[in-house]
């Protein structure tokens, strides 16, 4: 496959929403958990497998965390022309900050693919 990945037009990924969520477990150090809901639509002629993501999650304390892997959330999802993947996931910061990144796969023919993730905002609340 190479390190070839290129934009598959009509392939997008658009953010449903981020919810803070106070009551989940997150580590003292980093004690605000964010729920994101994602999808991973295809509008394209072809037939997508998502193998893996890369996350950036920029913080306005400076720190910038990045979260790589296989597949998304243990799946590797096919996704075909005129369908959507959804899920969703979550980030636990230390202050507020943004999140950004990329999914990688395969297109039918065997050709990587990459869509970013548009970025979003990780808003605390005032007064948490």
């Amino acid at each position: 496959m190479g390190n070839a990945f290129k934009e598959l037009p009509g392939l997008r990924v658009e953010i449903e929403d981020v919810i803070f969520m106070p009551h989940l477990e997150a580590p003292e150090d980093k004690p605000y958990p964010f729920v994101y809901f994602v999808a991973i639509v295809n509008d394209s002629q072809m037939e997508v497998t998502i193998q893996g993501r890369k996350w950036i999650v920029k913080e306005d304390s400076g720190e910038t965390s990045v979260v790589e892997g296989r597949g998304v959330v243990g799946e590797n999802p096919v996704i075909q022309p005129g369908q959507r993947f959804t899920y969703n996931s979550y980030h636990v910061v230390k202050s507020k900050g943004s999140a950004s990144g990329a999914f990688f796969g395969i297109d039918e023919k065997g050709e990587g693919i990459r869509v970013t993730i548009p970025p979003f905002d990780l808003k605390v609340p005032e007064g948490v």
